[in-house]
């Protein structure tokens, strides 16, 4: 019951949908006669622990009538008479639903009646009930007049109830026989009649382009289903709007002269007096105003340095390629130009963003701008004041003094002073080494001999220099001179503790007194 509802249901459903296009080349026929060949594959089926066993030869034969194109009545017959447990026929009947898409027809059927099998130990073949419920599909097949069908494959399910009386104590006679098996079938259709109902014209119609400008050419295509395309078929055309030319499936409508709005295209097809030979269509367009220009504006380079110059580039379009004259105006700078490009010179402007606009009128006054900006960079900062070696001076000239300042080291140390006093805002690093044969202290002493001399000598003020000494090998004084705001590097030396430290011998070479 639940099934023939299921079937009733699908019917009013597919009953209600237009015929696919091109279904009157595979018309549904009235009438389905199918035979072929048969397995059957009985299981879980025994009596008296004797299995039903699978019978591999067999045939179906059925007759199918259909009231239209989905639903119908099916008379079916099974015979597998040769098989180990000797007979399994079916006689019944039910309803048939069936599903054509062009030459491939699928179908479901739900079968009840009569069967008549054979016992697994020599049970004589009783009649009894069974049910059949499955479905399979068929293929038209090209010629025969659309006549004949292969059925690739038929799966049903089977249920059958057979009473062969009382069982023996041996189980060889009698029992009950309640039988579930699936068969397999596989055959040719033969065809006849048809259900195909006259279906009622349709007409569809487009237009291209949907909308326009005033004097472009519209062309309207149509497509009509469900007339013969083998007879005289007449078109007709009216719009609310432009004149329409044309009395086939298509046509062309003068649009010269229409203000911007929608219209509306009609179409009638006519193939004879029936209502259902006739069809009608409406499909609509617009006449759009002229539309104003459309600009996109650039700047390359996007970044400068204060006086440089960036290229400015716009790029317009006017949808009804009207023609363009071009113009800018800058927040800062000075841009020039008139054509699709332009020049921006940052000179004078601070540094900042730059907004530049670019603009586009066509020849009917309609205008589009768009903008583009310029980062000027800030000057750069003054680069950072360096240190910077002077002289270096030797002490190994004189083996019995190596820490005295001798004439030679003293005309290095005059250019250092005179360095000094034209920068007064800078410093004075001296660095002393020595030798592995001297004390540490002799480095030291150097460094402060040097410093002695600058200071007493020179008049240089005691706190803007700084002694140390350093790991390099020899007896030498190196001299670096650090601006303000420089930095010394420190690596490698060692500040000298002057309030510790002993002096020992002259600093420095001293002219002698004249004698009197």
């Amino acid at each position: 019951m639940l099934l023939l509802l299921c079937l009733a249901g699908l019917q009013t459903s597919l009953g209600a949908q237009a015929k696919p296009t091109g279904s009157a080349d595979y018309p549904a026929s009235r009438v389905d006669i199918f035979g072929g060949y048969s397995y059957f594959h009985p299981y879980n089926t025994s009596i008296g622990g004797f299995e039903y066993q699978p019978i591999k030869k067999g045939a179906v034969v059925s007759v199918a009538g259909y009231f239209n194109r989905v639903l119908g009545v099916q008379v079916e017959g099974g015979l597998h008479p040769d098989g180990p447990n000797d007979c399994v026929y079916t006689a019944q009947a039910g309803p048939i639903a069936r599903f054509q898409h062009g030459r491939f027809i699928p179908f479901v059927h739900a079968l009840g009646g009569g069967a008549k099998i054979g016992g697994p130990m020599f049970q004589a073949c009783t009649w009894g009930w069974g049910v059949t419920g499955g479905g399979g599909f068929d293929y038209l097949l090209p010629g025969f007049g659309d006549h004949l069908a292969i059925r690739p494959i038929q799966a049903d399910y089977e249920h059958a109830h057979v009473d062969f009386g009382p069982q023996n104590i041996t189980g060889s006679s009698g029992g009950v026989a309640d039988m579930n098996a699936f068969r397999l079938s596989s055959g040719l259709v033969l065809r006849f009649g048809a259900v195909e109902p006259p279906l009622a014209a349709a007409l569809s119609c487009a237009v291209q382009p949907r909308s326009g400008y005033s004097g472009d050419p519209i062309t309207i295509s149509s497509q009509n289903l469900g007339l013969n395309p083998k007879k005289k078929t007449l078109y007709t055309w009216t719009s609310t709007g432009g004149t329409v030319t044309g009395s086939g499936e298509t046509a062309t409508i003068d649009t010269k002269g229409l203000a911007p709005g929608d219209y509306t295209v009609t179409g009638k097809v006519l193939q004879g007096s029936k209502t259902w030979q006739n069809a009608t269509c409406e499909t609509p367009f617009t006449i759009k105003p002229f539309d104003p220009p459309t600009i996109s504006c650039s700047a390359s380079p996007s970044t400068v340095r204060p006086g440089e110059s960036s290229t400015i580039t716009s790029s317009a379009v006017s949808p009804q390629n009207r023609p363009l004259t071009y113009s800018y105006s800058s927040t800062a700078g000075q841009v020039t130009g008139n054509t699709s490009t332009a020049t921006l010179s940052s000179a004078g402007a601070s540094a900042g963003t730059i907004t530049v606009t670019c603009n586009a009128v066509d020849d009917l006054g309609k205008s589009a701008s768009a903008t583009t900006t310029v980062s000027v960079l800030a000057p750069p900062p003054p680069p950072a004041p360096s240190t910077r070696n002077l002289c270096t001076m030797s002490f190994d000239r004189d083996k019995k003094r190596p820490t005295r300042v001798d004439n030679e080291a003293k005309g290095c140390l005059d250019d250092v002073a005179l360095t000094l006093n034209r920068e007064s805002d800078a410093k004075l690093e001296i660095v002393a080494h020595g030798d592995s044969k001297e004390k540490p202290a002799a480095a030291e002493q150097r460094a402060a001999n040097v410093k002695e001399y600058l200071t007493k000598e020179k008049g240089i003020d005691a706190t803007r220099i700084e002694i140390r000494t350093g790991n390099a090998s020899g007896r030498s004084v190196e001299t670096t001179l650090v601006p303000a705001g420089a930095t010394f590097t420190t690596d490698g030396t060692t500040v000298v503790n002057e309030s510790n430290l002993k002096r020992a011998g002259q600093p420095y070479g001293r002219p002698r007194n004249p004698r009197k």
